[in-house]
């Protein structure tokens, strides 16, 4: 054992003092406690491609960092300053310099976004879905979207993903990349299509395609899911009739300033989708379908109607011959002139008196 004299004590110090400035010195830079006033927490974004000095101002200007100075040394030192996963984080008071470069490399504490997609959206208002609640590049989505090449290596004998991406809530970080959403709205669609929809799909007679370019219409067609079968059931009536599908739908997907009330010069149209003007069905699906109406038209209802129209209050109305189909336009255009001179009355821009 050596004995600490006045002669050796001077060896002795130095060294001590030395470890306890290492020591304090990597505590601040790694360890110190960063805090804030907020109990809540700090939101703070981190966007594709940023260098680290930007995560740094980033931080800085989001009130999370107690110091850029030893944030930005805590990051060579540890080696991390290139390892920063894209996401909206969610940063508590106390953490240290330490815990948020591990999580910035990690994603631990990035905030996870729900994403609801109706049900008929077509490509275009998904990718722009995705744009407002994820900032993802929506021209990067649709341009994927309509990639037959990849579209075929995901096994679907298509040229785009229109009617593939399933609709539902999804759960996403922040800027996930395009073709990870992409991929998975197709495996949802895939879960959902089993084995039994696909021998329902041999006996009926269609391919995948051409069961959600038709899924597609009764979708376009009625938000009521009583009623999806039963139109299913009219437009297979229609195509072994070999009668004219005459879907407004079709017609909204491609008009120039679509969707919007039709007028009797849209139903001339010139395009493939036109089935007021084309015999069976259109090229592909003109929206995402959501499974009950890719049920409803799997296992259409048996009936013999061939028409149907909107009540104006509601609902549609079925018939089976022509006939009864003008009685039923007649009786929807009285309701809608009924309803609008409701509207104009609630509104005062009519005289009650008149």
């Amino acid at each position: 054992m050596v004995r600490l004299t006045k002669e050796n004590a001077r060896w002795w110090l130095p060294p001590f003092a030395l470890l306890a400035v290492l020591f304090l010195g990597a505590y601040i830079l790694l360890w110190l406690p960063n805090s804030f006033d907020e109990s809540a927490g700090k939101i703070v974004t981190i966007p594709r491609g940023i260098s680290f000095r930007a995560v740094v101002d980033s931080l800085n200007s989001s009130g999370v960092l107690r110091s850029t100075w030893t944030f930005k040394v805590a990051g060579r030192l540890l080696g991390l300053t290139k390892s920063v996963k894209v996401g909206k984080y969610l940063f508590k008071s106390g953490v240290s310099n330490t815990e948020i470069l591990n999580d910035l490399a990690e994603g631990r504490s990035r905030m996870i976004h729900s994403v609801a997609v109706p049900e008929g959206w077509r490509m275009i208002f998904v990718a722009r879905r995705f744009k407002n609640e994820l900032g993802i590049d929506s021209a990067t989505f649709m341009a994927l979207c309509t990639d037959s090449a990849l579209v075929r290596s995901m096994g679907f004998d298509a040229n785009t993903l229109e009617g593939y991406l399933m609709p539902e809530t999804y759960n996403f970080y922040w800027q996930t990349d395009e073709k990870e959403i992409i991929e998975r709205m197709v495996e949802s669609f895939k879960e959902f299509y089993t084995d039994s929809l696909w021998q329902r799909q041999e006996e009926v007679g269609m391919n995948l395609n051409q069961i959600l370019t038709l899924a597609s219409i009764v979708e376009g067609e009625s938000s009521i899911d009583e009623e999806r079968p039963i139109i299913a059931g009219v437009y297979w009536n229609r195509l072994k009739k070999r009668m004219r599908l005459e879907a407004d739908p079709t017609v909204q997907y491609v008009i120039p300033d679509g969707p919007r009330r039709l007028v009797h010069r849209d139903l001339k149209y010139d395009s493939p989708y036109n089935t007021y003007l084309n015999y069976g069905l259109p090229p592909g699906p003109i929206n995402n379908p959501g499974k009950k109406s890719i049920l409803a038209t799997l296992y259409p209802e048996s009936h013999q109607y061939l028409y149907f129209v909107a009540t104006g209050v509601g609902g549609h109305r079925f018939s089976k011959n022509f006939i009864d189909h003008q009685k039923a336009i007649r009786i929807y255009r009285r309701n809608r002139r009924e309803a609008e001179r409701a509207m104009r009355l609630s509104n005062g821009l009519t005289n009650p008196r008149r």
